[in-house]
């Protein structure tokens, strides 16, 4: 399909740089929390853990060292351009040797930018990490609108589709890569589904891990393994599925309270962190506890909680959010990814070139598992 035209300024370098006054705020409001009651001992049974959240905030407050995850994300070569009115912040990191790959690497909800930049490095310096250093990428990884530091749309209409049109934009006029790998999870996930139906000739390959949730029209020929499938997204959609129906419908209401409260943030978004991982009992050691609080921070800091929510209504009402793909995809498959897919039903819609199952991993791979989805990246696309 040809490329939709779409207006593009030169990128030029970004650095990140919160002004005190907004992170003193942020400490200020932390120690006047309100904390509603609770039912003792009740863990995750209604929701967040109250203790292990109080104790998280203390520390967010008195002991987090922002402007030290500011220098550390500002090492990362980042930039600012605006396509089509709507500025888009990324991180463009060469590949060593003169055989580096294009990747654009997306995020979703409720993660930002910085669920890519631990593996970064990993991938655009193979060899400093013990690698093969014919084995590099370009990393690119943008904020999606709304997200991060990115601009946040005041119009109707970013759904899947127009961020895709952006980010075509972005890689092949903007960057000037002809071709490119895709790699996502969540919304990101499905961004770079529409990117590969629109633009097929742009893409070398996808690159995924997790479970396709919209599940509609099942066929009447399922196997034993889509069976159960089935049946354990249902259980999940009717006992986890409330934040997205919220999200999706009347996503202002509750934005109101999480734009104002820190502790009220951190309580809707890492519930999903402790949900979605294969250790939720251990899930604050699983991410860490500093990489927790800079993607809290950087939600906080840039307010974007609304505009990130409003992404689900904008893909409901446009009804963006299914999409079947020809362009060849590779599957690492994380082991407890909400519910894990079988390979025959993510055939059904996806062009499947390689599928390596997990025993372990969750929703947030590249920050779960960085050492891994790099390593099969390189296996994927550099043999």
């Amino acid at each position: 399909m040809q490329q939709k035209t779409l207006n593009y300024t030169t990128p030029v370098p970004f650095r990140i740089s919160i002004d005190q006054t907004v992170l003193d705020d942020l400490s200020d409001r932390l120690q006047k929390t309100r904390w509603p009651d609770r039912i003792q001992n009740s863990g995750w049974s209604y929701g967040t853990d109250d203790t292990i959240l109080r104790d998280l905030m203390a520390y967010w407050g008195e002991g987090f060292d922002w402007r030290a995850q500011e220098d550390a994300l500002n090492k990362l070569p980042q930039y600012m351009t605006t396509i089509d009115g709507i500025d888009i912040h990324f991180i463009h990191l060469r590949g060593k040797g003169s055989s580096a790959k294009p990747i654009l690497m997306l995020h979703g909800w409720p993660s930002s930018f910085v669920q890519m930049t631990e593996i970064a490095p990993l991938l655009a310096d193979p060899a400093a990490y013990g690698g093969n250093a014919d084995q590099s990428f370009d990393v690119i990884i943008p904020s999606l609108p709304g997200y991060g530091f990115s601009g946040r749309p005041k119009e109707s209409g970013m759904n899947l589709v127009r961020i895709a049109e952006l980010f075509s934009t972005l890689m092949t006029k903007v960057l000037g890569y002809e071709r490119y790998i895709g790699r996502g999870s969540d919304m990101g996930q499905g961004v770079l589904m529409h990117l590969a139906k629109k633009y097929s000739e742009q893409l070398i390959g996808l690159h995924f891990s997790g479970t396709n949730l919209m599940v509609t029209d099942i066929p009447d020929n399922l196997t034993s393994a889509e069976e159960e499938f089935i049946e354990k997204c249902n259980a999940w959609t009717r006992s986890e599925w409330a934040y997205a129906l919220l999200q999706s419908t009347k996503p202002q209401t509750v934005a109101v309270s999480l734009n104002d409260s820190p502790a009220g943030l951190a309580s809707w978004i890492l519930e999903k962190f402790h949900a979605w991982t294969d250790r939720p009992d251990d899930f604050i050691q699983r991410y860490g506890r500093d990489r927790l609080l800079m993607n809290l921070t950087v939600y906080w800091v840039t307010d974007t909680i609304a505009s990130s929510m409003r992404l689900y209504a904008e893909c409901t009402r446009s009804n963006t959010f299914n999409v079947d793909v020809e362009v060849p995809t590779c599957m690492l498959m994380a082991g407890y990814d909400m519910f894990p897919m079988p390979r025959e039903w993510a055939a059904r819609s996806i062009h499947i070139e390689r599928w390596v199952q997990l025993d372990c991993g969750g929703h947030f791979l590249e920050w779960e598992e960085p050492e891994m989805v790099a390593e099969d990246l390189r296996a994927a696309y550099h043999q």
